[in-house]
């Protein structure tokens, strides 16, 4: 099968426009690990795109094409040549969904979920009344649409929530655009840098919930999810929110609890395939889901250094993510090592004393 590995950052959508080294870097990091891992099953034709700034050491026999500006009709002649695409791309305007869209509309089949999958599970501002409907926790929210509401009505949506307040797009990736707002004066702020990360779309007033940051990394089939992975991740609260990356698995008691929540979550948005990550905070009593990203996540370097060292396609989480996506939803596979890694893609074994995921 011909595999087209497609990340957007990196990969020629910001070709000949400015993009902040953070973001490239991470985009790099994800699409070559995927990109090796895909190559590593030995039975696919790879092919993977590159900004002519940000070229890539791929492995022996990958198709390495690079996307200049304007090149948007090479793109479409590389859907049409493909089997299938992988697309790694952010929710934020859209481009995830646009991007599925029109790679289906071009003929090849989606490793993920599809364009309609992806517009529900981008929607932030549906997501509540969802999780509500399954019973999973979610920070309360209020919705608001910049040019229909008013500086009054965002500081008295604020004030009803409560102060601390997260404000963040409604379709937005990682931390772009999110901010925590303290009192009035932050808030002001906050909505500013909200509103020119995501145009002229709404905007989310969230509770701040305290607690550790985490995520569950999954793998769908379109109706069912089984989990890999608990992750912790390194996420700074200010303005705005930053990532630095994780660790791989997170021992902790509600563990378990994020498990369900996420699964739970999974079952709230039809149509999920391939792999998703689910963003949670762990309170001291409960797991309480944040958001949902429809793709690859950067916790995907923790996860496939994890389970590396198991046999045939279990240490290869590629491989599962096919499985998946063909209908045939996988095991999860043993943790074999606890990692922690960066944004960037660096990569540190550790170890849990006592833990239950050293497996000898």
């Amino acid at each position: 099968m011909r595999i087209l590995v497609h990340e957007f950052v990196s990969g020629g959508g910001f070709a000949g426009q400015e993009v902040p080294a953070s973001l490239v870097r991470e985009g790099a990091a994800m699409r070559n690990a995927l990109v090796s891992d895909l190559a590593a099953i030995g039975s696919h034709q790879i092919v993977t795109t590159v900004d002519p700034r940000f070229p890539i050491a791929a492995p022996p026999g990958v198709e390495v094409v690079t996307l200049p500006r304007g090149s948007a009709a090479l793109l479409d002649g590389l859907f049409v040549s493909a089997d299938a695409v992988w697309l790694v791309a952010p929710e934020t305007n859209d481009c995830l969904e646009r991007l599925a869209a029109r790679a289906a509309q071009k003929g090849a089949a989606l490793i993920g979920s599809g364009a309609a999958a992806i517009r529900r599970a981008s929607n932030k501002a549906g997501l509540p009344r969802r999780l509500a409907r399954h019973g999973v926790s979610h920070p309360k929210t209020r919705v608001l649409r910049p040019g229909r509401d008013s500086a009054k009505d965002w500081s008295a949506a604020a004030r009803e929530i409560g102060y601390p307040v997260v404000v963040k797009p409604a379709r937005g990736a990682g931390c772009g655009g999110v901010s925590l707002a303290r009192d009035a004066r932050e808030l002001q702020r906050a909505v500013k840098m909200a509103r020119r990360a995501s145009r002229s779309g709404p905007l989310l007033l969230q509770r701040y919930v305290r607690g550790v940051a985490a995520s569950v990394s999954l793998l769908a089939d379109g109706r069912r999810a089984v989990a890999l992975t608990v992750n912790a991740q390194s996420v700074r609260a200010s303005r705005p929110f930053s990532y630095g990356g994780g660790r791989t698995p997170l021992d902790h008691p509600l563990a378990e609890p994020a498990v369900q929540a996420a699964l739970r979550t999974c079952r709230t948005l039809p149509g999920l395939r391939g792999y998703v990550g689910v963003d949670l905070v762990l309170t001291e009593s409960e797991a309480v889901v944040i958001e949902v990203n429809p793709r690859l996540t950067t916790a995907y370097l923790g996860v496939r250094s994890a389970v590396k060292g198991n046999a045939g396609a279990a240490g290869n989480v590629a491989a599962l993510a096919l499985a998946a996506c063909a209908g045939a939803l996988p095991t999860p596979p043993p943790i074999r090592r606890c990692v922690r890694f960066t944004a960037s893609g660096r990569i540190a074994e550790f170890q849990i004393p006592n833990s239950k995921f050293l497996i000898a």
